[in-house]
């Protein structure tokens, strides 16, 4: 499992890297312990997260809801929890091994 991934019982918590005002919205490669996501949103009144979360709900095919910071709302690193979605799924969804 990558070093960004820890299962728990009721999903998968995904160590993310941030870049705002990038060129395009991307699910980059792993940089360390974490995944590196670039999103051409601003870092302002929380656009920039809800880019993630949109762009993660789109690449696993499941609902926004079901997505959630949970840690770092205001810095670039974040731990995201995907309810529902099995380590597996996710590494094969995002194409990280």
């Amino acid at each position: 499992m990558p070093p960004f991934l820890h299962a728990q019982a009721d999903g998968v918590l995904l160590s993310v890297k941030l870049q705002p005002r990038a060129s395009a919205n991307e699910i980059g490669e792993a940089l360390g312990a974490e995944l590196r996501i670039k999103v051409t949103a601003p870092p302002v009144e929380a656009a920039a997260n809800e880019a993630l979360l949109k762009l993660l709900a789109q690449q696993l095919h499941c609902p926004r809801n079901r997505v959630d910071i949970i840690r770092g709302h205001t810095s670039r690193h974040k731990t995201i929890k995907l309810y529902g979605i099995t380590p597996e799924m996710l590494v094969e969804k995002l194409g990280h091994a």
